[in-house]
């Protein structure tokens, strides 16, 4: 983007306009190095959630089958107990999967793009006042 710095008349107000942009490029920087720390962790994350998932997914079709199969009695109830617990797990790793899965380290990638983008914008804007205050008299 072209920025109309020449309607900037005076050194000091190239300087206050410089302490701003350094400031938000500062905050920019921090923000991008936590997205990539978390970006790092929601990759680890999403491999090990979808293979948690794809195992507890197999057991409670395996412990479904089995409690449909058995007479009512002890042995029942007790495989009973067994898929409610595996029905919990699969909840949980689903809820995991919704906050650290793919879906949400692909928002992380996204929002690690923006924030590079803008860090660009920073640099060309930082430049063209640091020209203009160049010439200023």
């Amino acid at each position: 983007m072209a920025y109309t710095v020449n309607n900037i008349a005076t050194k000091a107000d190239c300087d206050v306009l410089l302490s701003i942009a350094n400031k938000e490029k500062s905050d920019l920087a921090f923000r991008k190095l936590s997205l990539e720390r978390q970006q790092s962790t929601y990759s680890s994350n999403s491999v090990e959630i979808n293979a948690e998932l794809t195992a507890i997914n197999a057991e409670v079709n395996a412990l479904t089958t089995i409690v449909n199969s058995l007479p009512d009695g002890d042995l029942k109830n007790e495989q009973l107990a067994k898929l409610k617990r595996a029905e919990l797990k699969q909840f949980l790793l689903t809820d995991r999967k919704d906050d650290y899965g793919a879906v949400a380290l692909l928002n992380k990638e996204f929002d690690l793009a923006r924030v590079e983008k803008e860090l660009e914008e920073c640099d060309i804007f930082i430049a063209a006042v640091e020209a203009r205050k160049t010439v200023i008299v």
